[in-house]
């Protein structure tokens, strides 16, 4: 396979680099309200999958999640939307259908417009 001319020449860490888009998606979940309740992530990097491992009180893997969803969810400033003190009132607050879409879009920001995509090309 071939190198592109703007790739030649780039050590293979660098051309990682360059592909790499951290641009935030803008992500919405419909609250039982009828609420559209928007927020905004960009993809998870192996430091913040570490970070959200280390902020998990248990080995569980809802915990983890959450911590994920407490780093990673943001507003349209780029300012985190939950403090880590706020992971209880999430859990026993918050419907859990409501927190395991948006930690599903915390995890695949890219998924549902990689969706939308397909189907408009079909």
């Amino acid at each position: 396979m071939a190198a592109t001319p703007s790739t030649s020449g780039l050590k293979a860490i660098d051309r990682l680099r360059k592909a790499a888009n951290f641009e935030p998606v803008k992500q919405s979940v419909s609250l039982a309200n009828g609420e559209e309740f928007e927020f905004y992530v960009t993809p998870l990097t192996a430091a913040e999958r570490e970070k959200a491992q280390r902020n998990s009180k248990t080995d569980s893997a809802n915990d983890y999640a959450l911590q994920l969803l407490i780093l990673k969810a943001k507003d349209e400033n780029g300012q985190a939307l939950f403090k880590p003190g706020e992971a209880v009132i999430l859990k026993q607050e918050v419907e859990d259908e409501i927190l395991q879409q948006m930690i599903l879009k915390v995890l695949r920001p890219n998924e549902e417009e990689e969706a939308d995509m397909d189907m408009k090309s079909a």
